[in-house]
This record gives C-alpha cells, sequence and structure tokens, in this order.
C-alpha cells in the first residue's frame, strides 16, 4: 500500500522531459494564502462626497462604526486629521489586513492651502518608517503601512477640477498612486457625467498631473482580460455613488438608493462605474503595490539616502573647517608666545650688556 502511495506522489516526476519547476507558482500560491495579504487605501476629498459609504460599499464590511459626524459649528474649527481604521476581511480562505485612511476635513475650511500638508507629511511618516524598519535588525515581520492607492474624490457639482484639486494632486502625484473617483455620480444624467469625464481628463493632462495608469496588456493575454482592461481605461476617473441600504427590485435583493423615479442599484454598470472600480482595485492590487515600491517609495528611498550623504559630507566638511581654523588659531596663539618670548630675551639681552658696562665703568674707577 505504501509503495503505490509512493508511486503515485513520485510518477509525474519520473515522465520523461519533465523536472517539476512548472510546479513553483502553486507554491507562491500557498505561501502567499497563508501568509495572507497587506492594502493601505487613503480617500481624500470634501465632507459629504459619499467617501465611508463607498468604501463600507467596496469591501463589505462596517469601518466607521463608531463615528460621531461634527455639527456644522464643529467643522468650522476643524482642521485636516488622518484616522487609519483597519479590518480583517477573509474571503474563502484567502486573508486581506485592508487599512483604510480617511482625511476628514479635508478642504472644509474657507482657506485650503495647508489642507493637504499633513496628508503629505502622514505619506512621508509611513514611507520613513518602513525605511527603518528595512534597515534595522528585525526585518521579518515588518508591517507595510504605505500608502498603495489613493482614491480622490471630485464634487459632481462643479464644471471640473477645483483649483484645491488640481494643487493637491499635482502635490501627491509623486509620492502615491492617484485614482479619480468622481462621487455621487447619480446626481447627473449620462451624458453630463460623460462631459465631465472629458473635461477633468483635459484639466488632468493639461495641468501634467499623472494619474495611476493601468498597465498595458501582453500580447499572449486572453481577449476578455484585454477587453476588461480596454473598459477600465476608459471608465477613468470612475464616476460611482455607494449604498448600504438592501432594497428588493423585480424580486432579487440589490444594494442601491430608492429615489421616487426608480432604485439606483450600485451594482448594475449601465447605472455607475461601481464595479468598474471594484475591479479595477481587486485586480490590479498586486500591481499598485509593485508601483508603490519600486517607484514611489524608490524615488523616496533615493532622495533620503541622498540627503544624508549629502549631510555627512557637509558635516565632514565642517569639521575640517573647524580643524583648519582651530589650527590657525593654534598658529597664530603660538606666533604671538613666540614674539613675546623673543622680546623679553632681546631685553634680557640688552639688560646684561647694560649692566656688563656699569661693571666696566666701576672698574675703571677703581
Amino acid at each position: 500500500m505504501m509503495s503505490s502511495t509512493n508511486e503515485k506522489w513520485f510518477s509525474s516526476i519520473e515522465t520523461p522531459g519533465y523536472v517539476g519547476f512548472a510546479n513553483l507558482p502553486n507554491q507562491v500560491h500557498r505561501k502567499s494564502v497563508k501568509k495572507g495579504f497587506e492594502f493601505t487605501l487613503m480617500v481624500v476629498g470634501e465632507s459629504g462626497l459619499g467617501k465611508s459609504t463607498l468604501v463600507n460599499s467596496l469591501f463589505l464590511t462596517d469601518l466607521y462604526p463608531e463615528r460621531i459626524i461634527p455639527d456644522a459649528i464643529e467643522k468650522q474649527k476643524q482642521t485636516v486629521k488622518l484616522e487609519a481604521s483597519t479590518v480583517e476581511i477573509e474571503e474563502r480562505g484567502v486573508k486581506l489586513r485592508l487599512t483604510v485612511v480617511d482625511t476628514p476635513g479635508f478642504g472644509d475650511a474657507i482657506d485650503n492651502s495647508n489642507s493637504f500638508s499633513a496628508i503629505l507629511e502622514y505619506i512621508d511618516e509611513q514611507y520613513e518608517r518602513f525605511l527603518r524598519d528595512e534597515s534595522g535588525l528585525n526585518r521579518r515581520n515588518i508591517v507595510d503601512n504605505r500608502i498603495h492607492c489613493c482614491f480622490y474624490f471630485i464634487s459632481p457639482f462643479g464644471h471640473g477640477l477645483k483649483p484645491l484639486d488640481v494643487e493637491f494632486m499635482k502635490k501627491l502625484h509623486s509620492k502615491v498612486n492617484i485614482v479619480p473617483v468622481i462621487a455621487k455620480a447619480d446626481c447627473l444624467t449620462k451624458k453630463e457625467i460623460l462631459r465631465l469625464k472629458c473635461r477633468i481628463m483635459q484639466e488632468i493632462e493639461s495641468h501634467g498631473i499623472k494619474i495611476y495608469p493601468l498597465p498595458d496588456c501582453d500580447s499572449d493575454e486572453d481577449e476578455d482580460y484585454k477587453e476588461q482592461v480596454k473598459q477600465l481605461k476608459e471608465a477613468v476617473p470612475f464616476a460611482v455613488c455607494g449604498a448600504n441600504t438592501l432594497l428588493e427590485v423585480k424580486g432579487k435583493k440589490v444594494r442601491g438608493r430608492l429615489y421616487p423615479w426608480g432604485v439606483v442599484e450600485v451594482e448594475n454598470p449601465d447605472h455607475c462605474d461601481f464595479i468598474k472600480l471594484r475591479t479595477m482595485l481587486i485586480t490590479h492590487m498586486q500591481d499598485l503595490q509593485e508601483v508603490t515600491q519600486e517607484v514611489h517609495y524608490e524615488n523616496y528611498r533615493s532622495d533620503r539616502l541622498a540627503k544624508g550623504i549629502k549631510g555627512k559630507e557637509n558635516g565632514i566638511k565642517q569639521e575640517r573647517e573647524n580643524n583648519v581654523n582651530a589650527q590657525t588659531v593654534a598658529n597664530s596663539a603660538l606666533s604671538e608666545k613666540d614674539r613675546i618670548l623673543q622680546e623679553k630675551e632681546a631685553e634680557l639681552a640688552r639688560m646684561t650688556e647694560m649692566l656688563a658696562q656699569m661693571q666696566a665703568r666701576m672698574q675703571a674707577q677703581h
């Protein structure tokens, strides 16, 4: 019985022309599933655009069970603060540690010139923490809290991007993957959405803003995947609406929003781009992490190390200058001592000569 089992296990390896490394992807898959996945998403936008609702809808969870919504008076005094909420999600044995960083207070003040400084500092802090952990002794259990993707919510009530939107994205596009999202798309008709999308993309291009580019398909990819990526690229910026309420439509339970004229189904591609946004996030989650690691983090790391080396060089140069100055001072002090000593020796020689002359005169008188 034992020998037959062994023959079953090893029979494929003994097949002529078969080595067995075709099984390597399965090993990586098993290891990844066992370890689990980490992902950090940042959501930025003005209050009231449905950021929290959309995130809860995307991951079918409640990330903010104890959130207290500030009233109008509190909002006037509120500054931008960052709130990170982490939740463990498991689906068919695959675990995802999802961290969502929210930015309440962004764009709510009268003067928003400094509203994104706290966000920039937070992103740099996560890079700095990862750099320290990576350079430390214990590198086995590093927690990756770097921002892998930023959903930037654009108001549907304007005629394109506001100056704050442009300024924020220009400050952030070199640090994080930006995905522009038109919020509350159920407020607009299909024609209005298309017009707004075209206007936003034109403004993004004219201002030189770099948003997350969906990767191009390889020639050997199947046609369905190529078509999916093509549709996702055409959908940017994603016009979405979120809802956590289950409604009954034609005998089916759907998540949507009820209006007097009908129901907006969140997961209906004809109603909004919610499914496309979720597909983009899930199918390109690994690429978002790789771009963060290989582009944005490497840029931060190289700048940081260059500043460190420059600082060291400046320190060495300063130390050399200090040494030279100290030597100059020492030399000047030494030369001053020599001069005083020479003067004293000359004076002593004069006095000795005068004394000798006086003694000579006295002997002559006697």
